[in-house]
């Protein structure tokens, strides 16, 4: 009875070291295929500025997405995902220490410098803090600091005080006099960056009460999202609730519901409430116990849409989700090890199923994407933002996996 017991002990040590190398095998198999790809993509992007003409007087600077026309879309440093790129450039050096890969970062971070007095925008966060914020946290330049708080009090002034939000969009006044989106929600990690360097309590304000707000608006009572929230910015009375890129008004778009999940996630660890760790909770189990997302885990680009299981998929919404489970593990040690399987499964799926030909596809890590079906755009292609979280959740994984802190 003792050997039994011993060579069972032994059985389950094998297996439990065979799979923590396999996943860990998923990260370095993941990496070394990204750093291939974006030397591609480094050539794709020069042949694509050296074929516009108009690219210098557009300043064009980062890769978007694939065009109908297969050609590689480049976006100049206004449009909300210029900072994708330029982030991940930065993971690349942090997993690899490769200084080849901070030289690059370097480069197309300071591209979009310029965006940090660009007050037409709530984006900053995406573009700012994607960039350089972790080119900060990887070498301390003060210069990043510098640009940093200057682009964070950029974004307060698009906070209305009486409804306590940050204002989104300023396109489709017709439709909207104060739309909010529940992407702004990712925003708030650069006011929360900003309130512990500068020690100025109205970024932590700011940005508290525009998650507070949000979750009083946005959600409804399953936890699924409304995409847009249109305020009356006197009064704070809601006017309108819709879902701009998602099937109907009523249905829930997969990218709101990641966006919402990763959010929570960062406003608890920013602030220890625990309103904003529930919240985060009953998103995670909104997601994973709604009928219509697939075994692989990979949404469709909205959970309501009418031709499942023939609609597109949304790698982008399933990485933003993926990094977000692996942080919600860290504080809701109830559900720690149902987070970690969900996310790892994301991953070993996208890594299985859904990554790009190496070599082509203008570079992009990740195919599938939806960035707005109803609007024709973006559909069933590679996009930045998937491949920037796509890394980070690599990041966080193999972090978890030995035993390091994620920030």
């Amino acid at each position: 009875m003792k050997y039994i017991l011993i060579v069972n002990l032994i059985i389950i040590s094998f297996l439990s070291c065979k799979s923590t190398k396999s996943q860990e095998d998923i990260v370095a198999k993941d990496f070394g295929f990204a750093e291939k790809q974006f030397d591609f993509a480094l050539t794709e992007i020069d042949q694509a500025l050296s074929n516009d003409s108009t690219a210098a007087f557009k300043r064009l600077v980062s890769p978007r997405t694939i065009k109908p026309d297969g050609t590689l879309g480049m976006v100049a440093s206004k449009d909300w995902c210029s900072g994708f790129f330029p982030g991940s450039l930065w993971y690349m050096y942090e997993y690899t220490k490769d200084k080849k890969w901070e030289v690059l970062a370097r480069k197309f971070t300071d591209s979009i410098e310029r965006e940090k007095i660009n007050g037409g925008t709530h984006d900053m966060g995406f573009k700012m803090y994607c960039s350089f914020g972790n080119g900060l946290r990887l070498t301390h330049d003060t210069r990043y600091k510098d640009i940093l708080l200057e682009s964070a009090y950029t974004l307060i002034t698009r906070y209305k005080p009486n409804a306590k939000i940050i204002r989104s969009w300023d396109h489709n006044t017709d439709k909207w006099q104060c739309p909010v989106i529940i992407d702004n929600m990712m925003n708030l990690e650069l006011l929360f960056w900003a309130f512990k360097e500068s020690k100025d309590s109205i970024f932590y304000h700011i940005a508290v009460n525009h998650a507070k707000t949000t979750m009083k608006n946005h959600f409804r009572s399953d936890y699924s999202t409304y995409h847009v929230i249109d305020y009356d910015s006197i009064t704070g009375e809601v006017l309108k609730k819709n879902t701009h890129q998602g099937y109907a008004h009523e249905s829930t778009w997969a990218r709101g519901e990641a966006w919402a999940i990763y959010g929570y996630t960062m406003a608890y660890r920013e602030t220890h409430l625990p309103e904003f760790l529930n919240q985060a909770k009953h998103v995670a189990n909104f997601i994973f116990n709604n009928p219509n997302l697939p075994e692989d885990l990979i949404p469709y680009w909205d959970y309501n849409a009418p031709d499942i299981p023939n609609e597109p998929r949304d790698v982008s919404a399933a990485t933003v989700t993926a990094s977000a489970l692996y942080e919600l593990s860290q504080y809701d040690k109830a559900n720690r090890d149902k987070y970690k399987e969900w996310a790892d499964k994301i991953i070993e799926n996208l890594s299985k199923h859904y990554l790009a030909k190496q070599g082509s596809d203008r570079g992009f890590l990740l195919l599938h994407s939806t960035g707005s079906k109803p609007m024709d755009s973006e559909v069933d292609v590679p996009l930045s933002y998937a491949d920037y979280y796509f890394l980070e959740a690599l990041l966080r994984k193999q972090k978890l996996e030995h035993n390091e802190n994620l920030f």
